[in-house]
């Protein structure tokens, strides 16, 4: 395929920015179009980035190639279907979906049309994450036996009362683990293996007046390979205090990645590496100030252009992506336990998505 693929781009919100800017700047890619299901709303988007601002339902009539859905979570599936149905490539934004059916539906929509789908988890393609993936692979870490992933941000109220869709249950599908620990979940499933059974407990502590989902919770997680991990998480911390994911491997090596602040690149904070050891605080010279989520998110657009080219590569070359929807739905798998077991105050095993597939 050596052709200019078209580009599309659903939801215009404050994601969809590092999606529209990536397609325009890579060679052989035009971005054609945007749409939103709030017309001014995409044709200041369009105007921002030299597209087309297109109607929901006109959109896949314009010879589109790829689209990006950066749409609500739950609204994923809808639009993802609806681009197989046409034969056009799909990235879609974190987390794939709410629940596994859906994923599982999206997955099998783009096999039968024979389409690629990749979902976005642009925090894969840090520097510092290939480094400790690498050194599993490599046995500098060996196979991890024990991890952990904290994820301690802060959240203004008025962030959750911005969009109506924002933290319910019906739309947003959770609050601090869907939707801002799912990038560390998918980091730590990335280093360890498959999760197969987690426990969870998680409250409101903070936003109750205004969401009806967690803003703070704990969990450990039981891995195939027999490892071990815990993972807290929060939104009511003022100021926040980035996120970290950590393993150690059989070897009894530890390596562990720091984002801070939020948003930013994370880097290596402790490689402790017999003969190689070197440890650094995230924290430099002392706290910052809590950045507003436009500045995150411009914060992440070098790796999301990254992944972006990575999925066109891989939809010329006619190759899986980095992140499938298979893959992406290893996330969602152990935030569906995680909420179970919340619920039910015991364990939960690990849903496979292979059961919710009959392609």
């Amino acid at each position: 395929m050596t052709e200019v693929l078209r580009a599309g781009v659903v939801g215009c919100g404050n994601v969809a920015g590092n999606h529209a800017a990536a397609y325009r700047d890579l060679p052989g890619v035009e971005l054609v179009a945007c749409s939103d299901v709030a017309p001014d709303r995409a044709a200041r988007f369009a105007g921002r980035y030299a597209a087309a601002a297109s109607a929901p339902d006109e959109l896949f009539d314009l010879g589109l190639d790829v689209v990006s859905v950066c749409t609500p979570h739950p609204t994923h599936e809808a639009v993802v279907t609806q681009a197989a149905a046409h034969g056009v490539h799909v990235l879609c934004e974190k987390p794939i979906a709410i629940d596994l059916g859906a994923a599982a539906r999206m997955v099998a929509a783009c096999e039968t049309a024979g389409v690629t789908l990749g979902v976005l988890f642009q925090r894969r393609f840090w520097p510092a994450a290939q480094r400790i993936r690498a050194a599993i692979d490599d046995g500098t870490l060996g196979e991890p036996i024990l991890g952990h992933a904290s994820v301690l941000l802060h959240r203004d109220t008025s962030y959750y009362t911005a969009d109506a869709w924002r933290g319910t249950w019906a739309t947003d599908g959770g609050g601090v683990l869907m939707t801002q620990a799912v990038h560390n979940i998918d980091l730590l499933q990335w280093f360890v293996s498959d999760a197969v059974e987690v426990g969870a407990a998680h409250a409101t502590v903070k936003h109750g007046a205004a969401i009806e989902v967690e803003d703070t919770a704990v969990a450990t997680l039981r891995f195939a390979s027999g490892a071990l991990a815990t993972l807290t998480a929060s939104t009511a911390l003022t100021p926040g205090l980035g996120t970290r994911v950590q393993v150690t491997g059989r070897t009894g090596a530890t390596a562990g990645l720091a984002e801070y602040p939020e948003g930013s690149e994370a880097r290596i904070d402790v490689w402790a590496v017999p003969g190689a050891e070197a440890v650094a605080s995230p924290f430099g010279p002392g706290l910052s100030a809590d950045l507003p989520l436009t500045e995150i998110n411009g914060s992440l657009a070098p790796f999301h252009a990254l992944q972006i080219a990575e999925f066109i590569d891989a939809v010329r070359n006619g190759r899986d992506p980095a992140v499938t929807g298979r893959e992406a739905a290893k996330s969602l798998a152990i935030l569906t336990a995680l909420y179970t077991s919340a619920r039910s105050g015991r364990p939960e095993p690990v849903p496979a998505l292979n059961e919710e597939i009959t392609v």
